[in-house]
Parts: structure tokens; sequence; C-alpha cells
């Protein structure tokens, strides 16, 4: 049976992955300590989150199309989710992941804030970005509320009526 090229980067993949050293984190970032108050751990993780948004928002992610060429989505917990991916090993891991590692995975190449700004909003319904989404923790996911997505699609914002 011919085997699919993502095969091929998902064992490429594990085996750059066996760095187990744990970075440091950089002076004067407010990284929180033992024993420091939890309110500085929030802070910190709210600081890095606004951080990997923005890093997230300029960077071209890979959007894999469905059998109609439009973006893949899934809907979780009342939200429709883009599929997008950091690079094609993560992309394979989730297509090994669905046991559909066989065929070949069309993508096309997406800014982040293309998705956030212009492909949630013409959803119609409320619309997040799961980020390599079969990779557990190392995951990330951008939902549909103020400050990720236009304000008018969030759905965090009460409507005011006029």
């Amino acid at each position: 049976m011919p085997r699919s090229r993502l095969y091929d980067y998902v064992n490429s993949t594990r085996t750059d992955q066996q760095d187990t050293t744990t970075p440091e984190a950089p002076e004067g970032t407010g990284s929180p300590v033992r024993g420091a108050p939890q309110t500085d751990a929030a802070e910190h993780r709210r600081h890095e989150f606004v951080r990997l948004l923005g890093e997230f928002r300029r960077t071209a992610v890979l959007v894999p199309l469905d059998q109609d060429d439009a973006p893949l989505t899934a809907d979780f917990g009342g939200v429709r989710w883009f599929y997008a991916f950091s690079n094609e090993e993560a992309l394979a891991r989730f297509a090994l992941a669905r046991g559909e590692g066989d065929r070949e995975w069309p993508y096309q190449r997406w800014l982040g804030a293309r998705l956030l700004d212009a492909a949630v909003p013409a959803v119609g319904v409320p619309c997040g970005v799961a980020l390599d989404c079969a990779d557990g923790e190392d995951g990330m996911a951008f939902p549909p509320v103020r400050g990720i997505v236009p304000d008018e699609v969030a759905v965090d914002v009460d409507v005011v009526a006029e």
C-alpha cells in the first residue's frame, strides 16, 4: 500500500522534538516565581497570550481545504472553528490523527490576521481559529471574543439596542 508523504513529515518532526531542555524566562518579562501571588501568574499568562496572538496575526499559517475548496472547519461547543496549522508537520499530525494520512491535503497559506479579521466575520455564526489542534497542549485556540476577533462578531460583547 503506498504511503502518504504526511507520514514522512510526522516521523521527521518526532525526531526534532527530542530536546527536553526548559528555556529560561527572559529577564524583565514578569514571569511568575514560586510563591508569587496568583495574580502575577495570571497577569503573566495574559501578557504571554497577547504576545502569541500578535505573532499569530503576523504569521502565514496553513489552512486546509475541504472537497469544495473552502477552508476546513468543525463545530464544537456552539462555535465553528477554522483549522489552521503552523507548518506541514502539524498538518500531517492532524491528518494522521483523523485516520486520513493516506490522502492529499490541499491547503492555502493565510495570514492569521486574515483569518481573524475577514474569514471569521464572514461565517455568520460564532467562529474562532484552532491552531495546531492535533498537538494537545502545544495547540492554541483563538475564540470569538473581544480582542481576538472584531467586536461585531465577538460573543462576549453585548449588543446595545438602538
